[in-house]
């Protein structure tokens, strides 16, 4: 493509040919003005003068058109594989990609959306407008010829006003239009609540067949069934649940499918709740003053989760002398109000080298092993008391005992090692300091012989003796630490040793925090990946047995990542809850984000596109027809940039008018012989008028 122009390369600068031409020019129309003869030469000659000086060129330039650029835009979320909608979609991108061809005029750029990565949320909402920005960045406005999107029409980032650019926006829209599909969401879903305590929410069903009348909603907390409510169509419903478990709690609503929905996908919301332990209350009993006494009294209340009450027995009932009671100042022990009226409200009781000296009733004792059974936590810090005469395991509290004295007391040297089950157990596992031999920590120097001992033995002493048992009784826990030298570690003794981290384990195991748990399955979703975590005492779980939301089952091998946790990983495309069993654990997991966008509405619409395409000049059309096995595709049409850009059957895409210039040849108008001779012609003509 040629384009001729013409030019000026003056052989003055501008504003000297301004001081020499400008004061000629005014004598020249003064004569004109006064009728002067030769006046009509005077300005020819001068307006040849000013075209030698000017040196007016012809530019020849040789240009290469540009390329419309036209972005298809092309929807592959989630939303887009339901129906037909998917064969839709790929019928209209090879039918485009076609009509499209035939015009060498236009740089087709295809741009599909809706695969990545969930954790990013292309996989949880439709972002249209973002690709269709990406795919023009490099392009200038005066290039672009427009834009096709295929799509259901649930877009979530249509902006507010119209494109950022000038070129028709055409939507070809899939599904069909008598759609329809019925879906519950949360409405009010706190983040957090109390566990035991109730916790207020709100949902509502909403069905966009116009559906009126009442549905049943299923109510799930963890897996497991809560009931089934009522709950009117398009009005706000309150629930209420019991917040069961500290930690993560999943709460799921379904209601049943309808005939000819779209997907059931959405007729299931879930919403995570972290449920928080009020304070956990401990009672701390102490036998008598000794150099490891305020070790757990310290620990214990440097635990902003725990609620202590402390008692020590400094005047036991034999030790009776003349001082009036009212002159003591000792608090007398409240033993029917703590161990009797209100021993349920308690989550641990310990007696820290306790024994018998008729300060607890016998009946008591029973009452404390009835406790423990129905599901409290009781943890005995032994001293050599417990190997005496005065032991409570000479009590109606030996039900409870995981494990009867001897009577001997072992005063040696020794280190604290763990077990093999307490290299799993989670009250021991990785110990700061127990992976070397000798452990790093400081030794101790006495402990208690038992027989006998029942439950798990996770620490051991001088001659592979227990030192510390774990034990399940009925529905409660009871822990024994033969020894009351952990205190030398809390001094920093020989290098010290982690008594903050085993006591504060022990005492959360025995108070059933569920991290702790010795059998233990987690799942958790990160990105599009299900993580699985699960915590056992045996030497292999065996596989993860995991049910996709769309029903499938996979296997998911678990391997061994540290004693006692074994973890596998499954990659998967698909958002939703996710149930992961092994053996006889269960757990759920969701996977993506919770109630994405992608699901919300899945009822395919022209309207929410059609404000941003007529905004530019566009159309927003469907492409189902009256042939159910094709698609209604419309006619490609080049149009100018003030023309119309659509039809009945037919869209338009805007013609660019630039170009690339290649090459560039000038030809001076008024230069060589030619321009002298018309020069001296002009000059000679205006001196011979003036001679004359």
């Amino acid at each position: 493509m040629n384009n001729w122009s013409l030019s000026f390369e003056p052989l003055l600068s501008w504003p000297l040919l301004a001081a020499v031409l400008a004061p000629l020019a005014l004598l020249a129309l003064a004569g004109l003005w006064m009728r002067r003869r030769g006046a009509l030469l005077r300005l020819a000659a001068l307006a040849a003068l000013a075209a030698a000086l000017l040196n007016p060129v012809l530019l020849d330039e040789e240009r290469d058109p540009l390329q419309s650029v036209v972005a298809l835009v092309v929807d592959r979320s989630q939303s887009q594989s339901i129906g037909e909608r998917e064969r839709q979609t790929d019928a209209a991108l090879a039918g485009m990609k076609e009509r499209l061809a035939r015009f060498g005029q236009f740089d087709v750029r295809v741009v599909e959306t809706g695969r990545g990565d969930a954790a990013a949320g292309d996989r949880t909402e439709t972002r249209l407008f973002s690709a269709l920005q990406n795919a023009f960045r490099d392009v200038p406005n005066s290039r672009i010829a427009g834009a096709v999107m295929i799509t259901d029409g649930q877009v979530h980032d249509v902006p507010a006003t119209a494109p950022d650019f000038d070129a028709p926006l055409h939507a070809l829209v899939t599904g069909h239009q008598d759609e329809k599909d019925r879906r519950i969401r949360f409405e009010r879903a706190p983040r957090f609540g109390l566990v035991g305590k109730p916790l207020d929410m709100t949902y509502r069903v909403i069905a966009t067949s116009g559906q009126t009348g009442s549905v049943d909603v299923h109510i799930a907390v963890n897996g497991e069934d809560m009931g089934v409510q009522q709950a009117l169509i398009g009005q706000e419903t309150p629930l209420n649940i019991i917040v069961p478990n500290a930690g993560r709690n999943i709460v799921e609503l379904s209601i049943p499918a309808e005939e000819d929905e779209l997907t059931y996908t959405n007729n299931r919301a879930i919403a995570l709740v972290d449920g928080i332990r009020e304070n956990l209350r401990v009672l701390l009993v102490s036998g008598e003053p000794h150099a490891g006494e305020r070790t757990w009294r310290n620990l214990l209340k440097s635990d902003a989760s725990v609620d202590l009450v402390h008692f020590t027995i400094l005047r036991p009932p034999e030790k009776q002398d003349a001082t009036p009671i009212h002159e003591l100042s000792l608090i007398a022990f409240p033993t029917r109000e703590l161990f009797v009226e209100k021993i349920n409200e308690f989550d641990l009781i310990i007696f820290d080298r306790y024994q018998h000296r008729d300060v607890l009733p016998v009946l008591y004792y029973d009452y404390i092993a009835e406790y423990v059974e129905n599901g409290g936590a009781l943890l005995i810090a032994a001293g050599p008391e417990y190997a005496g005469y005065s032991t409570i395991a000479n009590t109606p509290l030996m039900s409870a005992l995981p494990a009867m004295p001897t009577g001997e007391v072992i005063d040696k040297a020794f280190y604290p090692r763990l077990t093999e089950l307490g290299q799993r157990h989670p009250v021991t596992r990785g110990l700061d300091g127990s992976q070397a031999e000798p452990p790093r920590w400081g030794r101790w120097f006495r402990t208690v012989r038992i027989e006998n001992p029942q439950g798990e033995v996770v620490m051991k002493g001088p001659d592979e003796q227990p030192l510390l048992l774990l034990d399940h009784r009925g529905e409660g826990r009871v822990g024994m630490l033969l020894s009351d030298q952990g205190w030398l570690w809390a001094r920093g003794y020989e290098g010290g040793g982690p008594h903050v981290q085993l006591y504060r384990r022990l005492a959360h195991w025995l108070m059933k925090e569920p991290e702790l748990e010795e059998e233990r399955l987690t799942a958790d979703g990160r990105g599009m990946v299900l993580d699985i975590r699960r915590q056992t005492m045996s030497d292999d779980p065996g596989p993860a047995q995991v049910t996709t939301p769309s029903g499938k089952t996979v296997e998911v091998r678990l391997a061994q990542s540290e004693p006692g946790i074994f973890t596998g990983s499954l990659e998967t495309d698909e958002i939703g809850l996710y149930q992961v069993a092994n053996g006889d654990l269960s757990t759920l997991a969701h996977v993506g984000p919770v109630n994405a966008p992608e699901f919300t509405d899945v009822v395919s619409t022209t309207d929410r596109l059609k404000p941003a395409a007529e905004a530019v000049g566009g159309s927003v059309r469907r492409l189902a027809g009256s042939d159910p096995a094709g698609v209604n595709l419309p006619s490609v049409v080049p149009v100018r940039s003030s023309g119309e850009a659509s039809g009945g059957d037919w869209i338009g895409l805007r013609n660019t008018q630039d170009s690339v210039l290649k090459s560039v040849s000038s030809v001076p108008l008024f230069g060589g012989f030619l321009g002298l001779g018309v020069l001296l012609l002009a000059l000679g003509g205006m001196w011979y008028r003036e001679g004359r």
